[in-house]
This record gives structure tokens, C-alpha cells and sequence, in this order.
């Protein structure tokens, strides 16, 4: 598997969780294998979630 299959699972795996719970999954929703993977794949959870599509990405603050 290439990097960016290992990305297209994850995101995916994140999509499927949504579409099963209704809401935005958190990292207690998978196993502690499946998160690790999500995590080394996509970076922290809330990028994870960016990533997936599932969250708006933050706006970074400008001074």
C-alpha cells in the first residue's frame, strides 16, 4: 500500500464512522489499532477529521 492508499483508507475509515453514528467520530469510537493508523496516516485527530472532510479546516489567526 502507497502513502496515499494508507490516506484514502483512513479518510474513508473516518466517513464510514460518520455515516454509522450520526455525528463526527472521536478517537474512542475505533480501536486502539485503527486510531493509531488514522493518527500516523493523517496527523492529530483534528486534521484527521479535515482530512476526511469531515471538519471545516481552522482558520489560522493573522495579526
Amino acid at each position: 500500500m502507497t502513502l496515499e492508499e494508507k490516506k484514502a483508507w483512513a479518510e474513508e475509515l473516518l466517513r464510514e464512522k460518520f455515516k454509522q453514528l450520526g455525528h463526527l467520530p472521536t478517537k474512542k469510537d475505533f480501536d486502539s489499532a485503527a486510531c493509531a493508523q488514522i493518527k500516523a496516516y493523517l496527523g492529530p485527530w483534528p486534521r484527521a477529521l479535515e482530512a476526511a472532510g469531515l471538519k471545516e479546516p481552522k482558520e489560522k489567526k493573522t495579526n
